[in-house]
């Protein structure tokens, strides 16, 4: 089914091939796309030139164009199932080599790291217009007004990577559940497709350092800045509240209150990342936490952005969502210390945007919770 949705959207399968797979081939490539669009006289023209393709082409490029759907599967079959390398290569539908099954998943994971397909199928909203759609649709599936993105982190678990580098040594990837990892920050919609991926930290990173070190944290600031104060993500209490972060109380209000209500509002809405979450990892069960990517963290970063930009394709074309996903733990068992800021206010020190978060909290309860 994925490989008849990559045919489908916009031409992904052309994408990946002009972007990172067999580029030796980029000009016969460019005549088979004219070719496959009905030419049937085994003629084209082109830029003034004139030419005529046998038979024997014809077949050339079919196989070529087969080659490529078995990379293609090759890869897809380990993204969705977190399988040994030989036990894909023996797959009735692949049977391949298992270095052909390796050289296929590292081509397709780079072809779908290049930035002209990453940044087509995984984008944060480009301008005001696009915002207003995302808040328009969260409201109408939450009843939750200003929403444009609801954030969370998940674990993805790795095998233990070389120890000798000084710059991120083994232990930093080691997280508070014990195991290696990375730690990716998702951003998703009201439909549960992702807007912003970050894979790029060690697991031993906190959540709240990858908002703040992340390019949307820059662009909801710039937002608020320009004046537009009703525009903000949901997050847990494990991220920084701030004017265009909200976050839950980090306790239980009493029942029937203002901020009871807001914080049951607030779960309702912010369970679709988790949802999100859940789904990415049924359908790619290689970033299982029980299956763990045995690459190094560059190449397991990789991977994992290619799940996310077709768990976008899937998600664009309404492919089912796969039965079990409830059983994922999304949360991996993780429980985030709280952000730097609540220990400065332990302190005695108060942070100038926590407290303008802390107000823009309490006007939208005020006006929507009462």
């Amino acid at each position: 089914m994925i490989i008849d949705c990559l045919k489908l959207s916009g031409g992904l399968m052309v994408a990946v091939v002009g972007d990172g797979m067999y580029q030796r081939r980029n000009r016969i490539r460019d005549f088979y796309l004219h070719v496959k669009q009905g030419l049937m006289d085994n003629r084209l023209f082109e830029n003034g030139n004139e030419y005529i393709f046998s038979a024997q082409i014809f077949a050339w490029l079919d196989g070529w164009k087969s080659q490529l759907e078995v990379s293609l599967l090759a890869a897809l079959r380990f993204y969705a199932g977190g399988s040994y390398q030989t036990d894909i290569g023996v797959n009735k539908f692949v049977s391949i080599s298992q270095q052909s099954v390796s050289r296929s998943i590292k081509e397709v994971t780079d072809a779908l790291n290049r930035p002209q397909i990453l940044n087509r199928f995984i984008k944060f909203p480009q301008d005001i217009q696009e915002l207003n759609s995302c808040r328009r649709k969260f409201y109408e599936k939450f009843g939750f007004p200003g929403v444009v993105g609801c954030i969370d982190c998940t674990h993805v678990a790795i095998v233990p990577p070389p120890g000798n580098n000084p710059e991120m040594p083994e232990r930093a990837f080691v997280n508070r559940k014990g195991y290696h990892s990375i730690n990716v920050q998702l951003i998703c919609d009201s439909n549960a497709k992702i807007l912003n991926i970050v894979a790029a930290h060690a697991g031993n990173t906190h959540d709240s350092f990858i908002w703040t070190n992340c390019e949307v944290e820059r662009v909801m600031r710039q937002i608020h800045g320009e004046g537009r104060s009703n525009y903000y993500l949901l997050g847990d209490s494990g991220y920084p509240l701030r004017p265009w972060l909200l976050t839950s109380f980090n306790y239980e209000p009493a029942p029937d209150t203002p901020e009871y209500r807001y914080n049951v509002a607030h779960k309702s809405v912010r369970s679709i990342i988790e949802r999100c979450n859940g789904i990415l990892k049924a359908r790619f069960r290689c970033c299982l936490k029980d299956r763990v990517l045995h690459y190094k963290p560059e190449m397991a970063c990789k991977i994992i952005n290619a799940c996310a930009v077709l768990h976008n394709l899937c998600t664009d074309h309404h492919m089912p969502v796969p039965e079990d996903e409830e059983v994922i733990d999304v949360n991996d068992g993780l429980i985030q210390a709280p952000p730097l800021e609540e220990n400065e206010r332990a302190q005695g020190r108060i942070n100038p945007e926590l407290v303008a978060g802390r107000n823009t909290r309490a006007r939208l309860i005020r006006a929507r919770f009462q």
